[in-house]
């Protein structure tokens, strides 16, 4: 049980006492320490409701609270209750985390399966600066949820069907380097994209042939489909390069292809059921009149007034879209893998699109938490959308290539003793890690700007200054002469700086949840840094190795499970934590 549940606890039955009956007993964070550590407005809102002076019923309460052990309470203001958390108490918790694998993180998952639904690029096409947000987001969320006791499927729902591959296939017959693919078969199927997508502005007739090339692949004709096969296989063996780089792992990649056989019945089965119509030769689904229509998905608003905003499941010329797919992903991750939830990581763009799709799958009867997880755009530093001087995307690659480049570069000037395979080691973690937070640690509804200089920094809120607070930490035990066992010491908070610093130890148990309510893995980089701030003032204040006898033994315990924290915390950024930098 964390201090918040304690408290809430025996705040509640303190409630129940005062009151006669059973009544919810909130209690937050203080957001400012000097009024305390904790605060409860449980008091005022039940006062409102029984029409009764809420500090009065404040003072009652706290008559009746039994904080033996834990706090002290006082009234603030209009009725606030406040909470000060006795150093004795976070003393006790701080030994029981030290004794806990999991660091007073609470399963509130076990039992539940999430489908986790990110990245997911198109085959042949290269990842660019635009994917870090979805990747990054989307396996930080899979890594938190895991923790917190959620059985997990990431599934990487590539896109390997459509339109494109037509070009592509031509381009396989004709123009393919065979060596360049093997070399990098990504950026050797752009080129042949874009080399076909030249010719078929230039010359109709190759367009034409393009178009065949694709209703044969659809039709089932094997020589195309062989192509296609191979054509995902060396795409994929290229992303796989990339996610290796990043540490992102899937459990699967079921791409739109795999939902092809489903279309067709799924489509008849919205019309038998009156789901969706036809409307000019499209099959449709219109709004059923259930909500108002500025809350409903399928109406939009024009000039003349509300009118029909349909999603269209089947085109004219019998073609499938992006909707179909996706109802029948729901689908299938439902009825195949039994998710209880299900969260997309996909931008701020594609809202109404999702807003559509979990609706009709409300009414087709596919129950489940849908969530779309949405992000916003990453700015370079002249705070327009981050392009080459081409007017391109930048691609992933050059960006975390470059990022492990200039960590190079300040490790070679900071450190100059760390050489060879150990400093380019430090290097990748080092540069990886700073692109992560920097996605991370940002509201991911906000766009942000994309700085190297200030991602890579030593100091300031970045993964290399969380980083160096690791092995600075570290580094105090390697001065030890024999090796420390953190379970046997006493620990006693004397000074502020110790209070502090194993307040925050006692949080992180009570944030991690919070952070898979809204999706907010900033929560989690904002708190590490708090907490490297509050271990460095630690340090400063009061001497470890220093100091002596108990004293000594307590500080160091406190080093320890600051260590444990901060690596778990990174961990589940998916940042790594260098021995030495």
């Amino acid at each position: 049980m964390t201090i918040l549940q304690d408290l809430e606890s025996r705040l509640g039955a303190a409630l129940a006492a005062a009151l006669g009956e059973p009544a919810t007993a909130a209690v937050t964070s203080a957001a400012d320490l000097r009024f305390g550590d904790y605060q409860s407005n449980a008091a005022m809102v039940l006062a409102k409701q029984r029409k009764t002076n809420p500090r009065a019923l404040a003072q009652e309460i706290i008559d009746r609270l039994d904080l033996a052990g834990l706090a002290t309470a006082d009234i603030a203001g209009p009725g606030f209750i406040n909470f000060r958390i006795l150093p004795e108490a976070y003393a006790a918790k701080a030994k029981e985390l030290l004794g806990d694998s999991r660091l007073g993180v609470p399963a509130i998952g076990a039992g539940k399966t999430v489908v986790v639904d990110f990245s997911a690029p198109n085959v042949a096409k290269p990842m660019h600066v635009g994917h870090i947000r979805s990747t990054i987001i989307g396996d930080s969320l899979c890594r938190i949820a895991r923790f917190l006791g959620f059985t997990v499927i990431a599934d990487n729902h590539i896109g390997d069907w459509g339109t494109q591959f037509g070009m592509i296939l031509h381009g396989w017959k004709h123009v393919m380097d065979a060596a360049a693919l093997e070399a990098d078969p990504i950026a050797e199927l752009l080129r042949v994209y874009r080399e076909v997508n030249a010719m078929t502005k230039a010359d109709p007739a190759v367009l034409e042939t393009c178009k065949n090339e694709l209703v044969r692949l659809q039709a089932g004709d094997e020589e195309n489909l062989a192509i296609w096969r191979k054509c995902i296989e060396v795409s994929k063996r290229g992303l796989q390069t990339i996610y290796d780089t990043l540490d992102v792992r899937f459990d699967h990649w079921l791409g739109e292809s795999h939902y092809n056989d489903r279309l067709a019945g799924l489509v008849d089965e919205f019309l038998a059921k009156g789901l969706a119509r036809e409307s000019n030769g499209a099959v449709c689904i219109f709004s059923d009149g259930v909500r108002k229509p500025e809350e409903d998905p399928f109406m939009v608003h024009r000039e003349e007034g509300w009118t029909d905003n349909p999603a269209i499941i089947r085109k004219a010329d019998g073609g499938f879209l992006y909707a179909t797919t996706d109802l029948a992903t729901i689908e299938f991750r439902i009825d195949e893998w039994k998710a209880d939830q299900i969260w997309y990581v996909v931008g701020v763009p594609q809202s109404l699109h999702f807003r559509q799709i979990f609706e009709a799958a409300e009414r087709w009867g596919k129950k489940g938490d849908f969530r779309h997880v949405a992000f916003g755009s990453i700015l370079g530093e002249d705070r327009k959308l981050m392009k080459t001087r081409s007017g391109d995307n930048v691609g992933l690659v050059e960006v975390l290539e470059e990022a492990v480049e200039r960590a190079a570069k300040i490790i070679a000037e900071k450190s100059p003793d760390l050489q060879g395979e150990e400093a380019a080691g430090i290097a990748r973690t080092v540069g990886i890690g700073a692109v992560k937070f920097a996605e991370l640690s940002q509201g991911r509804l906000t766009d942000y700007v994309f700085a190297w200089d200030r991602m890579l920094a030593l100091q300031g809120d970045t993964a290399p200054y969380l980083q160096y607070s690791t092995v600075r930490i570290r580094s105090i035990f390697r001065k030890l002469d024999s090796p420390f066992e953190a379970m046997s010491a006493a620990i006693v908070l004397n000074e502020e700086a110790e209070i502090h610093l194993a307040r925050l130890h006692a949080r992180f148990g009570e944030l991690l949840p919070l952070i898979v309510e809204d999706f907010r893995p900033n929560l989690l980089a904002n708190y590490l840094l708090e907490l490297a701030r509050a271990f460095h003032s630690f340090f400063e204040a009061c001497p470890v190795l220093k100091s002596d006898g108990p004293v000594r033994e307590s500080r160091l315990a406190l080093c320890e499970l600051t260590s444990r924290i901060l690596v778990t915390g990174l961990g589940l950024l998916g940042i790594k934590c260098p021995e030495r930098m």
